[in-house]
């Protein structure tokens, strides 16, 4: 894989981020393919709403976001609205995002979420902008890719390690059994528990571990009075689809 961004293709244009849409789309187009089948991306034409490639043959549709080093914690996006109309029509777009080195235009980091991890908890609703502005009272967005669990975290390349394509779709694959959840409320209550198992940082952990994080949940989920059996409800379900693993009782293994 050819991790260099083809500086010549932004020799026409003078705005920054102009000259990074059109090095990073041609990077994908033509390094990058669906994490879902490894099928050939296609190029959308340029200003269409929230799409810029759509896979060849299964027809997953996404996004790019590229930034300058690291993304962080979050990750700026657009219109707060409509970025929560989206998720609650599940009318989404799977995301790119895409690092590079600002001096010699390397990709160092490059990943998708699968939409179904996009649910309202994860965006983040910043402040309007000032009356004095042009657009006075816009109100932009925030992923908080640190509420994600590393899971719903497809990498290609991280750290500028590349990844096996095959690791690629067998990834994709493993967190595949979010399509079942049908509504917005289940999902993130198996988000919220995949990402609690992520801090637990060990491969094999116990209910004990995980109950660790019931005040939190409550405080999270109010109208809950059965936080433990919800919580248990949810490493059933993660068990059914093969991402736990239950060692005995109590005990439970992540499966890789």
């Amino acid at each position: 894989m050819n991790r260099f961004l083809d500086v010549e293709l932004a020799a026409g244009y003078k705005n920054c981020s102009q000259k990074i849409r059109v090095m990073s789309e041609d990077w994908v187009k033509n390094e990058i393919c669906c994490p879902k089948c490894l099928k050939k991306l296609v190029k959308i034409k340029n200003n269409t709403p929230v799409m810029d490639f759509v896979c060849s043959d299964c027809d997953e549709q996404y996004e790019l976001k590229s930034k300058k080093n690291n993304f962080g914690n979050k990750i700026v996006d657009g219109e707060y609205s409509k970025m929560i109309d989206r998720i609650s029509s599940r009318n989404n777009t799977n995301f790119f995002f895409l690092n590079y080195n600002g001096c010699n235009y390397e990709v160092t980091n490059f990943f998708a979420i699968p939409k179904r991890f996009f649910v309202p908890s994860i965006i983040e609703k910043r402040n309007p902008l000032a009356i004095t502005a042009k657009r006075a009272g816009w109100t932009g967005c925030n992923i908080l890719t640190s509420s994600l669990p590393e899971s719903g975290k497809i990498y290609y390349i991280k750290e500028k390690q590349v990844f096996n394509i095959k690791s690629v779709k067998e990834s994709w694959k493993k967190v595949s059994f979010l399509e079942a959840k049908k509504d917005i409320l289940s999902t993130n209550w198996i988000i919220d528990v995949m990402k609690c198992i992520d801090r637990i940082k060990s491969k094999e952990f116990s209910l004990s571990d995980i109950y660790l994080f019931e005040n939190e949940l409550q405080l999270k989920y109010p109208n809950n009075h059965h936080i433990k059996d919800k919580i248990r409800q949810q490493l059933q379900f993660l068990r059914d689809k093969k991402y736990l693993e239950f060692k005995s009782k109590g005990k439970y293994k992540i499966l890789s």
